[in-house]
């Protein structure tokens, strides 16, 4: 055997019988590989520009988002339809990352206990919605979503919906001054079912 042989065989043995030495290298190895994957998006349009007719949330759909996250919905629901025939068929076009640009954090997700609301927007009434979330086993008999019938008797802090659309302004939605000084009052009296409604009832209505 030849010294290189020699030498490149003691160096493969080292390394698979180091454990620390292996961590090292597969730590280096998927580091080096996750920049090469990441940060190439942070500079494509189509990552990074959103998609045309996209707006962001109003304050009462901005908070009906928050009650969303809080109350786990997520945990059933995905918000990402793939470029599959079986789903765009279902549900409609595909997702797209422009459409989450002002999203934080987006709610795309892969957990389907219940269907996909990428596109529920426009589909049902706000009457439905109130029902369904009162009781689900109203409208559809199968389900086995829990009620939330608290939503409807709580009213929104509208204190907390202008810092929380600065904060957002910071990592680059486009809040207006004007937007921001309004938040209060266009919240103001709004139950935390009304937000939800509104904010169910605006997803996916930007490719229609």
């Amino acid at each position: 055997m030849s010294a290189n042989n020699t030498k490149s065989t003691f160096s493969h043995e080292k390394i698979e019988t180091s454990n620390f030495l292996m961590i090292v290298l597969i730590l280096l190895v998927v580091a080096f590989g996750g920049i090469v994957e990441i940060v190439p998006l942070f500079f494509q349009k189509s990552t990074t520009e959103p998609i045309r007719g996209l707006q962001p949330y109003t304050a009462l759909q901005l908070y009906g988002r928050d009650v969303y996250l809080r109350e786990g919905c997520y945990n059933c629901h995905s918000q990402m339809i793939r470029p599959f025939r079986a789903e765009t068929l279902r549900y409609g076009h595909y997702s797209v990352a422009g459409e989450s640009v002002y999203d934080h954090p987006f709610q795309w997700g892969s957990k389907r206990t219940g269907p996909d609301l990428a596109r529920v927007g426009g589909r049902y009434s706000d009457e439905w919605h109130r029902i369904h979330l009162n009781n689900p086993r109203d409208v559809v008999p199968e389900s086995i979503m829990p009620m939330y019938p608290w939503l409807e008797k709580t009213l929104i802090d509208p204190s907390v919906m202008a810092p929380r659309m600065r904060a957002l302004r910071t990592v680059g939605v486009p809040y207006t001054d004007a937007q921001i000084n309004a938040a209060a009052d266009d919240v103001k009296g709004k139950t935390e079912l009304d937000a939800l409604i509104s904010y169910l009832q605006i997803l996916g209505t930007y490719l229609k």
